[in-house]
């Protein structure tokens, strides 16, 4: 239903997909993962027609982002990062213009309307501007938006982003759902956690190329060993706890700290044993733990391997030539 094969784009002297590739089967999700411009954007840009690609080519339900834009956007639904839905309308009126623009006569714009509220649980507020409503159900309704005209793929760019954790369960729930009714997502996303609950395959990318793929079970065994995670009670302990974790763990495994939240943690191939080892060591030099855990590794822990940092840090966005990758 998705396919990306060798694209290339770039913004003046800056590539932003450097031979891109990517695949997704007919009724599942495909997380795409990657830090502030890796190129993501652009690859939804390139899916989307918004911007040509300069090499290689991409297809939706089988056609063309080149030789067939108009059909690709037939098949294609878009919900953005943020809930593209006119404030002065009302829930109904929203889905209702939608149809309508989508050349639908006014009846069966009615009633596809009325199907999606009730399926998206926003019957009640129907009749209400969606100025009024909270960011959960607006996004609701902008992803209710992108299904009016039961298109074969969905594009989700980052479509929890500032939400709270109802709306984002709920959002969560609306997409298991569209899968279950044989619809094919894309979704873009750098809460890890989504990618895991959601995604049947994942690829992550940088400086616009994929740089790993597969499903989160694979790509989790291919970050290593099980962790060891130790929080220390005291700051002022860290730098020595540090130094007990490297010398029971090997010189080839540097713990990584956490000074905010007080965690040292370290790969482990020892298992338990490595963890009673260290814990004992930590008690004979008087270094108080608040809590320890022996844990496999997490989506986290590959992002952290594949790009160098955490998927949660907050790192301003790569800009090139005024358009973000």
């Amino acid at each position: 239903m998705i396919r990306v094969e060798n694209v290339t784009k770039s913004f003046g002297s800056f590539k932003a997909l450097d031979g891109l590739s990517l695949h997704a089967r007919e009724g599942t999700v495909l997380g795409l993962l990657g830090p502030n411009g890796s190129g993501k954007t652009t690859t939804v840009k390139v899916l989307t027609t918004l911007l040509s690609p300069d090499g290689g080519d991409a297809r939706v339900a089988g056609h063309s982002v080149l030789a067939d834009p108009d059909l690709v956007r037939r098949n294609l639904g878009l919900s953005g990062q943020y809930a593209a839905v006119d404030e002065k309308l009302t829930a109904f009126e929203n889905l209702h213009m939608v149809g309508r623009l989508y050349g639908m006569n006014r009846r069966n714009a009615s009633a596809r309307a009325n199907e999606l509220l009730e399926n998206f649980r926003l019957t009640e507020v129907s009749g209400k501007r969606s100025g009024t409503f909270s960011g959960g159900m607006r996004r609701r309704l902008d992803l209710a938006g992108a299904i009016v005209a039961r298109p074969k793929v969905v594009v989700l760019d980052e479509p929890t982003t500032g939400l709270d954790p109802r709306g984002r369960l709920d959002t969560w729930d609306v997409v298991s759902r569209l899968v279950a009714d044989g619809t094919t997502v894309l979704l873009t996303t750098q809460y890890l956690e989504e990618a895991d609950r959601l995604a049947d395959h994942i690829a992550v990318i940088n400086h616009g190329r994929v740089i790993a793929e597969g499903t989160s079970m694979e790509l989790k065994q291919n970050a290593g060993s099980e962790r060891i995670d130790v929080v220390m009670r005291n700051s002022a302990d860290l730098t020595a706890a540090a130094a007990v974790l490297e010398q029971a763990a090997g010189p080839d495994c540097r713990p990584e700290l956490d000074p905010q939240n007080l965690r040292v943690s370290v790969a482990a191939s020892g298992g338990h044993h490595l963890l009673v080892r260290i814990l004992s060591e930590l008690d004979a030099r008087a270094l108080p733990v608040e809590e320890a855990s022996l844990r496999r590794p997490t989506l986290d822990d590959v992002f952290l391997q594949l790009t160098g940092h955490a998927a949660a840090e907050n790192e301003a966005a790569t800009e090139k030539e005024g358009v973000p990758a």
